[in-house]
């Protein structure tokens, strides 16, 4: 039994030894990559053609989403937008933080007014904002290529 009980020890100190190998930027390349296509799809759904809101667009805002803050017409308009434009961002790691912030008072704005029993699809997603607000966009991104371009002397 106490042979079996080493093996499984080094089983688990081996596997821990892995895991902490693993580079911070893939799994921020993964919630880029996930939050990309969460917002993106989204705002795909809201549009015809390239950037043209769809009546039933303006229908779900009036309605179904009903902020009490904005207009609904405003509020279809900006959320379009914003979800097309800051998954795109956050996708090439370009303003990566500030643009995860964007989208995680959009979460925010969601769960609070709009669907407040979809808090565990929610929380999923500002996990992962979380991450890119703190960690940022991580080594394959627009904003590591920048910051290695103004500062030559940083280190990977």
């Amino acid at each position: 039994m106490p042979n079996a009980i080493q093996n499984v020890r080094a089983l688990v100190v081996y596997g821990h030894s892995l895991m902490t190998r693993i580079p911070d930027w893939t799994y921020a390349s993964m919630m880029r990559l996930a939050i990309f296509f969460i917002f993106f799809n989204s705002a795909r759904t809201k549009v015809e053609g390239f950037m043209t809101l769809k009546s039933s667009t303006f229908f779900l805002f009036e309605h179904e989403y009903a902020l009490p803050i904005i207009p609904f017409k405003w509020a279809a308009y900006m959320a379009t937008y914003a979800e097309h434009v800051f998954a795109i961002l956050v996708l090439i790691g370009l303003a990566t933080r500030f643009s995860a912030l964007a989208l995680l008072v959009m979460t925010a704005v969601i769960q609070i007014f709009v669907y407040p029993h979809a808090y565990v699809v929610h929380l999923t997603w500002a996990a992962m904002l979380l991450y890119l607000i703190a960690r940022g966009a991580g080594l394959l991104s627009l904003d590591e290529a920048a910051a290695r371009k103004l500062n030559p002397s940083r280190e990977v």
